[in-house]
């Protein structure tokens, strides 16, 4: 089984994964950014993008990695991932469900102002990343238009993220 965590960035994920890969035995967090990193690094490099997304293979080395580590491990894949663009979603999932691979997907969800507070408050990346801020629009149109009718929502504005990790963790148990 994969537990896809979505939403935007700076709402939690990679903290929130490690937290529920604690929580869920036989579990293992793949951070498919990853794969979008291998891609970047190839020389010379891809056609431009401001995206790793974008580029076509990105998606299917995703679906593939995830089950590859699944036939090799078992167990659960715990995966951080933003994921905007309704296509891609669905290539995703459609993919893993081509490979009968169960997927719980979770969208971690707050509020505009708190995503702010979080984003100008963080000591890993730095405040006020101009990256993490240039998605809020896009995560706030995603979740308006297809996200939010597609994944579980956990609105996380009043919760820590050890919280948000046994709510995840009690759904996927339960």
């Amino acid at each position: 089984m994969i537990v896809w965590l979505n939403g935007t960035h700076g709402a939690g994920k990679t903290t929130t994964s490690r937290l529920v890969q604690e929580l869920l035995p036989d579990s293992r967090v793949f951070d498919a950014e990853k794969v979008g990193e291998t891609l970047m690094d190839i020389t010379p490099g891809l056609p431009a993008t401001d995206n790793f997304q974008h580029w076509p293979p990105w998606r299917p080395l995703v679906v593939e990695t995830a089950r590859h580590v699944l036939a090799y491990t078992g167990g659960t894949l715990v995966m951080p991932m933003t994921v905007l663009v309704e296509s891609y979603w669905r290539e995703i999932s459609t993919g893993l469900a081509r490979h009968d691979i169960p997927v719980r997907h979770f969208v971690l969800h707050a509020d505009q102002d708190t995503l702010r507070a979080r984003i100008a408050g963080d000591t890993v990346l730095g405040p006020n990343s101009p990256f993490r801020l240039a998605h809020l629009e896009p995560y706030a149109e995603a979740a308006r238009t297809w996200l939010h009718t597609r994944a579980e929502v956990i609105d996380t504005t009043h919760l820590t993220p050890t919280q948000t990790a046994w709510q995840i963790a009690d759904a996927v148990k339960n």
